[in-house]
């Protein structure tokens, strides 16, 4: 990649004081693009990947996941906290207390602190972008343009602006792109559309989903205490494109843990549960009400958010409506349990997750759930997101939950959020992206204060 395509803020620009960490060989794969074969992966039908973020997320979900796939290989860590690239056996063990290990064979690759250094790498056909939400869409630009396709961590996006640029930058170079959300490859979310696509509920009208509280409901911001940077983390470069702050260690992750992160909860870099966890969910809405390439035509709502000053200060109770050209309207709001239900003239529908005291899938009738789905209706495949992305890599056909449709699910976050803190209902157009109102339109771009990158 040129550094042409690179961000263009200040200091984060330079490359971090000892960014590889090159312990390890890099494995003797050509990449299949570098031989001219149409499906761009490496000769011996594996499709290399470079993991960009080790936290959490990474650890429990994400690098599994691919060290368990023959027809893939990790060949790049790359995280800004040099512990975390410490990845060994012993640690993915003992993350999950077991005693078999999820990653059996932690990959003999190399390390790195600085991500354009994966991107520069000719021999990797794919990254998965396991980072804090404000690099999701710069990382995933940067790799597309330098030639990669990618899996980014859902939400995909801190604002519309950039989600419209990330789905236009990935349909102009042609790459692959699966947003990674796991809602799809759910049986119940799976079965349920299935069911409503094909009218088993009549007419829908009401679609309702239900997202977890965020922490601020129980749970008070803690202070912020001006603390020394730890020695192994790049605290620069972990801040990238967002506003420059003075490090505590509750705005970015606690140091040598695997605990939930404080930046989830600072909108610096997050917007919390309305994108976190809403993009799980309606994503399931929009594909059941055939939505999930568009969007609504007005929105309202309200929500609560911690008093003015606080370190984590995103909005952590709310409820607001969508309402769709077709008529249905879209209720999402945060609540005890998780689900999505589709309402309809004839019926209704709902998907429940980890809620121990309902069954996963309901419907009234009940005699719904048992109709089967003829030979010549809508059929959508299941089958695990990571698996779809990898197919969809060999194949260069379209992911189940591309650029697009990651853009236009996490704008029904955003779309929310900017209605709540307005204050007033606003109508929107989802063919142009754009309010009737222009000082809601100033907030479809990142917030005032953030540095623009290159494209």
């Amino acid at each position: 990649m040129t550094r042409k395509s690179t961000l263009t803020r200040r200091r984060f620009l330079a490359r971090a004081a000892g960014v590889s960490m090159s312990a390890m060989a890099i494995p003797h794969i050509i990449p299949a693009s570098a031989l001219g074969l149409a499906d761009s992966v490496s000769p011996s039908n594996r499709i290399t990947i470079g993991m960009i973020g080790i936290g959490r997320q990474a650890l429990a979900y994400n690098l599994p996941f691919f060290m368990s796939q023959a027809d893939c290989e990790v060949v790049a860590l790359c995280d800004v906290d040099r512990w975390r690239l410490a990845v060994t056996e012993e640690r993915t063990a003992s993350y999950y207390g077991e005693t078999k290990n999820r990653c059996p064979k932690v990959p003999d690759c190399r390390r790195y602190v600085d991500f354009r250094e994966v991107l520069d790498r000719k021999d990797i056909d794919a990254v998965m972008i396991s980072t804090p939400d404000h690099w999701h869409v710069p990382m995933s630009v940067l790799a597309v343009k330098s030639g990669k396709d990618v899996c980014c961590e859902k939400p995909l996006t801190r604002s519309i602006a950039e989600g419209r640029l990330l789905s236009d930058v990935v349909a102009k170079h042609q790459r692959v792109f699966r947003t990674d959300s796991e809602w799809r490859s759910k049986p119940q979310s799976h079965r349920a559309v299935e069911l409503v696509r094909n009218g088993r509920i009549g007419k829908l009208h009401t679609i309702r989903t239900g997202v977890p509280f965020g922490v601020g409901r129980t749970q008070s911001s803690p202070a912020h205490i001006d603390m020394p940077v730890p020695e192994e983390l790049n605290y620069d470069l972990w801040q990238g494109p967002a506003q420059v702050k003075p490090y505590t260690e509750e705005r970015v992750h606690r140091i040598k843990d695997y605990e939930r992160p404080g930046w989830m909860n600072i909108r610096d870099y997050c917007d919390g549960m309305i994108l976190n966890w809403t993009t799980h969910l309606n994503d399931i809405a929009q594909w059941g009400n055939d939505t999930d390439r568009s969007g609504p035509v007005a929105v309202e709502g309200h929500g609560k958010f911690p008093p003015p000053g606080s370190l984590w200060d995103v909005c952590y109770e709310f409820e607001f409506t969508c309402t769709y050209a077709n008529g249905v309207k879209l209720i999402c709001k945060t609540d005890d349990t998780i689900y999505t239900r589709f309402e309809g003239e004839q019926g209704w529908i709902q998907a429940n997750y980890f809620n121990s005291n309902a069954p996963e899938l309901q419907a009234e009738p009940a005699s719904l759930l048992d109709q089967a789905i003829g030979a010549n209706e809508l059929h959508f495949p299941l089958l695990h997101e990571k698996r779809d992305f990898l197919s969809a890599v060999k194949t260069r056909g379209a992911t189940l939950a591309d650029a697009e449709v990651g853009h236009r699910t996490a704008s029904l976050g955003h779309l929310g959020h900017i209605a709540i803190q307005l204050g007033r209902k606003l109508s929107w157009d989802p063919v142009q992206e754009r309010f009737a109102d222009e000082e809601a339109n100033r907030r479809l771009s990142l917030p005032p204060g953030r540095a623009p990158w290159a494209i």
